[in-house]
């Protein structure tokens, strides 16, 4: 069975940056598509970015686009979300996921709050 652990949320001030990261194990990594998800409080989880298993193709959610970047390490098993410039509006928790065989896995998020 596989697994997701998100880590690397934080209390950041507005403009600031994190890296989250999130490292899986119990499948061949190299062939996984890996997402990042956000649900702040009293809204749905919305996609956030894409990156894919073929050529590290990358796809993001317009309102991140430009300040988030997603990458992959192949040799840690790790997929991560590098966010700068961060407003109140990021504010959320974070999740990490993959589908294999069209099952979806999820990790159980971490916490970005952007607030001064």
């Amino acid at each position: 069975q596989g697994q997701l652990v998100e880590s690397g949320g934080a209390l950041v001030q507005p403009g600031g940056s994190l890296r989250l990261s999130c490292t899986v194990s119990g499948f061949t990594f190299r062939m996984l598509p890996l997402s990042w998800y956000r649900q702040a409080p009293g809204k749905e989880r919305e996609l956030v970015a894409i990156i894919t298993s073929v050529d590290n193709s990358t796809y993001y959610t317009s309102s991140v686009k430009g300040r988030f970047t997603i990458s992959r390490d192949n040799t840690k098993n790790t997929v991560y979300l590098q966010m700068n410039s961060l407003k109140p509006e990021d504010t959320a928790r974070y999740y990490c996921k993959t589908t294999r065989m069209g099952v979806p896995y999820w990790g159980q998020g971490t916490q970005v709050t952007v607030s001064s």
